[in-house]
């Protein structure tokens, strides 16, 4: 076995892990790989990518929100809020994807 199929056993993971995109549906994406080819690493790449557009849609809108900023019209306001809701979909998504890589603190303090 590999190393990561050794890790995936001991820790009880051992589904695909969730990509940072979904089917056209909407349904959730899954890589069924070694976690070593060309879909992982482009999964880690838009991860990063969705993570810091996220951290840059904040920034605007603290400053746009901010006392004394000029105020947004009611179409700014809607593409703000539409935005920020991707942006959360998509950090919540990340956040999905790396919880189920890191073994449950409680299974770890009892296989200890």
């Amino acid at each position: 076995m590999r190393r990561r199929e050794l890790y995936d056993a001991a820790s009880g993971r051992g589904g695909p892990p969730l990509l940072p995109w979904t089917s056209p549906e909407g349904k959730p994406c899954y890589l069924s790989s070694d976690g070593r080819g060309y879909l992982s690493t482009l999964a880690d790449s838009i991860e990063t990518v969705q993570l810091s557009m996220g951290q840059e849609l904040l920034t605007y809108a603290r400053d746009a929100t901010a006392p004394g900023a000029k105020a947004l019209s009611a179409s700014e306001c809607r593409w703000l809020a539409c935005r920020l809701a991707e942006a959360l979909a998509d950090a919540l998504r990340v956040a999905d994807s790396r919880g189920q890589r890191i073994p449950d603190q409680e299974e770890a303090a009892a296989d200890a």
